[in-house]
């Protein structure tokens, strides 16, 4: 959950086309499927089939959603982590604005989660995250994708989430199912 940071930052969005080159490897990006949703009320989908992830999402609630330009975003989330999370995880982090990458990068998690007052490393368990994003107000309009792609330093994947966003001229924003 404390991913959700980046899913945050990723709120931005991305469901990329079916494969997206990140950091010299190929992620696969499955298109738009019901059953990938992660549950609640978001734009975010898991990358592919979340049954080996560490992290289980079991709602992800983004207020308001869509995300509005100049304001407050609060993000609640739920979750479960199978295993502890230490240094040396890392985040992957893609953002495109239309067909031009903006961001691409990869963070350590550990100075990542930080932002929401977290300290690695976090422990196993159920957890629940409430975080407030000011939004600017001066966002370009236009379709943004974001992948966010978390994995721990042994390599096993923590969660991989993407989201579609549009910020409409005048301050309106459209969330996208689906490869757009």
């Amino acid at each position: 959950m404390k991913f959700l940071t980046v899913a945050a930052s990723a709120l931005l969005a991305t469901s990329v086309s079916a494969r997206a080159s990140l950091f010299g490897s190929s992620i696969e990006v499955a298109p738009f499927d019901e059953a990938l949703k992660v549950p609640g009320d978001n734009p975010l989908q898991h990358c592919k089939d979340p049954k080996d992830d560490i992290l289980d999402l079991e709602s992800v609630d983004l207020s308001p959603n869509p995300p509005k330009p100049g304001k407050t975003l609060t993000i609640t989330a739920t979750g479960t982590l199978s295993q502890n999370v230490t240094e040396g995880a890392k985040v992957h982090l893609q953002v495109k604005y239309g067909l031009i990458t903006i961001i691409k990068q990869t963070a350590d998690l550990c100075d990542t989660v930080k932002n929401v007052d977290l300290k690695c490393p976090i422990e196993k368990g159920e957890m629940t995250l409430e975080k407030d994003v000011d939004l600017p107000k001066e966002i370009p309009p236009g379709k943004y994708h974001v992948i966010a792609d978390v994995y721990t330093k042994d390599e096993d994947k923590v969660t991989c989430l993407t989201a579609t966003v549009e910020f409409k001229r005048g301050g309106g924003s459209v969330v996208h199912q689906g490869l757009k």
